[in-house]
């Protein structure tokens, strides 16, 4: 099991919060196992999120406990391993009768088939806040995670996000998304330029402005860093940016500069270039100056991959004739073909652990995402998206229980998708205008256990 080592570190005014509540038992004490969030058979655990109770009951109160509840359903459900169920099936009301361990009657929640239970309560003066959230186990009548965070409304968003990844590490044993960002390109008045978003797609902003063609963003590990490819100067370059003050670098080598990606732990990058007359890929430092050239063979070798650990790249050559995936070790050179099914495979993403990647298939003129297991050996390709659209572009989310990718399902137009690890329940990301696609999940420290 993957512990939680890939969270994003939000910016500077994070988590505005004074005093916690409980302690986390952690993953449910030994009554409960973890969730399998790459399960591909997993059913949906059944969790009763009740509304929050009111202390004062004042309307500000009132509107800032109803607010919360939203953002905590949607949270949860956005997981896709958690079903929230419907609350005309609730047998009894803790915003009333009460929201602490010893006032809830835990039969009437096992009777509706809940195995989790969530309350909530809250507390506003002033345009400050304090919410307590509990999560508890209905079958073991034990509570498992148990907080209070305190802060403006203006920050509820961000502690009931803080206490959705308490809960899905009590369940899954890491953080989850909550915290984390994507950046994608969308096109702005007919040019393509950067953005960012929440995890669920929310709070979506413009990062470049170059009123060019902006592609292929990527964050480093630590978030502070965003690599991507503009036609700001005539041809593809490659510009390096600190997210907080704006300065960097621009790879900007003869030729063609593409598909940069962050070296795991390090602010080294992989990038394609084409300086030697072939596109091959070469090790940068953040700076854009060259440490070594990876790849050395005929053909095209495009869109770098670090393996979580580094010492991997996975990436798409031609050298075979046509595209296939390819994964090459960095310290002994050697590279072996991984794809060998269809004539088409590009745009490899490792999932977070490493045993995986998610690539990108044509067959029968359908372009759709396929999954492959490559630790302990080489698997057969499984196809996540199928009769909707072409469907390209993947990128796994921190916990590896997600994907983000593009598709043009919806009116022809390309725009941000999201599904399971193994493809159930495929949604729209977010709605705005323009297209969107290219999306990178970011990756980084940030929660833990408080």
């Amino acid at each position: 099991m993957q512990q939680g080592k890939y969270f994003y570190v939000l910016q500077k005014a994070v988590w505005i919060w004074a005093s916690i509540f409980f302690l986390a038992v952690p993953a449910l004490a030994k009554d409960y196992d973890y969730i399998s969030i790459s399960n591909p058979f997993l059913s949906k655990t059944p969790v009763a999120v009740t509304s929050f109770k009111a202390f004062s009951g004042h309307e500000a109160e009132v509107a800032a406990g109803v607010q919360a509840e939203r953002i905590l359903k949607a949270g949860l459900d956005f997981t896709g391993y958690l079903k929230i169920m419907n609350p005309t099936a609730f047998l009894s009301n803790p915003a009333e009768s009460g929201i602490q361990l010893g006032q809830i009657n835990f039969k009437d929640w096992t009777g509706i088939g809940a195995d989790l239970l969530v309350t909530g309560g809250v507390e506003e003066r002033g345009g400050q806040v304090k919410l307590q959230l509990r999560l508890m186990d209905t079958f073991n009548t034990k509570l498992v995670v148990g907080k209070i965070y305190s802060g403006p409304t203006t920050r509820i968003r961000a502690m009931v996000h803080r206490f959705c990844a308490e809960v899905a590490n009590a369940l899954t044993g890491n953080f989850g998304v909550f915290g984390s960002k994507i950046a994608f390109v969308s096109t702005v008045n007919g040019n393509k330029e950067i953005y960012s978003c929440d995890f669920d797609g929310f709070n979506p902003r413009q990062m470049t402005d170059h009123k060019s063609i902006s592609l292929s963003p990527a964050w480093s590990d630590d978030g502070q860093w965003l690599a991507y490819v503009s036609y700001a100067k005539g041809k593809p370059d490659i510009y390096i940016k600190n997210v907080e003050n704006n300065l960097g670098a621009v790879v900007n080598y003869k030729g063609i500069n593409i598909s940069p990606d962050w070296m795991p732990g390090k602010l080294n990058l992989a990038a394609t270039l084409s300086f030697s007359g072939n596109q091959e890929i070469y090790l940068l430092t953040r700076k854009g100056e060259i440490i070594k050239r990876v790849t050395k063979s005929w053909g095209s070798n495009v869109s770098p991959k670090f393996s979580p650990d580094g010492r991997k790249i996975a990436f798409t050559s031609s050298r075979s004739g046509n595209p296939q995936i390819y994964i090459q070790d960095l310290e002994s050179e050697e590279a072996r073909r991984i794809t060998f099914t269809g004539r088409y495979n590009t745009s490899p993403a490792w999932s977070p652990d490493g045993k995986k990647i998610a690539y990108v298939g044509i067959e029968k003129n359908k372009i759709n995402i396929f999954v492959i297991s490559v630790d302990p050996h080489i698997g057969t390709p499984v196809q996540l998206t199928a009769d909707q659209g072409d469907n390209e572009d993947p990128c796994w989310s921190p916990d590896g229980s997600l994907i983000v990718f593009k598709s043009n399902r919806k009116g022809g137009r390309a725009h941000l998708f999201v599904m399971t690890a193994v493809g159930t329940d495929q949604r729209r990301l977010l709605s705005m205008s323009g297209i969107q696609s290219e999306p990178d999940w970011s990756a980084g420290t940030g929660f833990s256990s408080e």
